[in-house]
């Protein structure tokens, strides 16, 4: 009669073109349960000739701030604040006040060097998340041989690394603080053509551009090395080739024929971000180019701690916390921002 029950129940759902399960009852008021009750605790009814593919699959995501940023690492959990200061100095000249610093044998008065010292404060602010489970629910995961304690610190790590991408690149909107990519310090410009339909000598072109313009801004000290582009902007540097003889790919040729190699001696450095994305002006897309340099800009970060493991009747909780800080631009003018691809 169970049986017979169940079995009209699924077929009455299928009837009326349901996309869930139905929760039945049994006449002897047991209740069977579907799958979304079933699999938060990692356990599935599998079939005599059913293999199940015991590997954890976990969401897909992609976080790259640890290649395009360095740490500021001096701060402690104990800091509620970062900063830094930039010194700036001013010199008179001669006895006229301009041009070189000359003096006579026999003079009684020496210019001296004046300095300003000025600093620069973000906040470090508290993040924190908990993991917690139940002994039964533990011992369920281990019966079956899905450990539920390293899935959940799984999951708590994918979301502390997309928490600080997302500092990194834009900051955060509620706390009024700006990132790598949108930061109003730094300069920024259009681009002359469309990525889209632009030949390979404008995409060089665009790109000498910006780092022309960082270059001239730092008064010619620091010629930046290192460009993020939007992926899709980056697939086409890959995929076109610099002319029809399809020698090399117009992303090869870019890298050793810019300015910062002729400068710097080095290719530049180019990567795909996912943040360049409607980050211009317009909800354009937007190229960066910058020196990594954590005495350039850094982002300050106290690494994860926990607290002992705490035993709350059947639960066992640990709390993982740390601090995040906002992008320090020690030197904004030698970076520069490039709209419009």
């Amino acid at each position: 009669m169970k049986k017979l029950l169940l079995a009209s129940t699924m077929a009455q759902a299928v009837s009326m073109g349901t996309s869930t399960s139905v929760r039945a009852h049994t006449r002897d008021h047991m209740m069977t349960f579907d799958q979304r009750t079933v699999d938060s605790s990692g356990a599935f009814l599998v079939g005599e000739l059913e293999r199940l593919d015991q590997t954890m699959h976990e969401p897909l995501a992609s976080v790259t701030w640890t290649r395009d940023i360095d740490l500021r690492s001096d701060v402690s959990i104990a800091d509620e604040t970062s900063s830094f200061t930039n010194s700036t100095f001013a010199a008179a000249g001669g006895q006229s006040g301009n041009g070189k610093s000359w003096v006579g044998k026999n003079t009684d008065a020496i210019q001296g060097i004046a300095l300003d010292i000025g600093k620069t404060a973000s906040p470090l602010t508290l993040w924190a998340m908990q993991i917690g489970f139940t002994l039964p629910e533990l011992e369920s995961a281990l019966k079956v041989g899905r450990p539920v304690d390293a899935q959940k610190h799984s999951g708590l790590m994918l979301k502390y690394n997309m928490d600080v991408d997302e500092q990194v690149y834009i900051g955060d909107e509620q706390l009024g603080l700006e990132g790598l990519l949108n930061s109003s310090k730094v300069g920024a410009t259009n681009v002359n053509t469309s990525w889209s339909t632009a030949t390979p000598q404008q995409i060089v072109d665009d790109v000498n551009l910006i780092l022309n313009n960082a270059w001239v801004a730092s008064g010619f000290a620091v010629c930046p090395d290192k460009l993020l582009l939007p992926p899709v902007q980056f697939g086409w540097l890959t995929t076109r080739v610099v002319s029809e003889a399809g020698n090399i790919s117009v992303l090869e040729y870019l890298k050793i024929n810019n300015l910062c190699m002729s400068v710097n001696g080095k290719p530049l450095d180019i990567q795909p971000s996912k943040w360049c994305v409607k980050r211009g002006v317009g909800n354009t897309d937007r190229m960066m180019t910058y020196t990594q340099s954590e005495n350039r800009v850094r982002f300050p970060l106290v690494p994860l701690q926990r607290t002992p493991l705490e035993y709350r009747d059947l639960r066992q909780l640990t709390t993982y916390f740390g601090r995040l800080g906002a992008v320090e631009w020690v030197y904004p003018e030698t970076a520069y921002y490039a709209d419009g691809l």
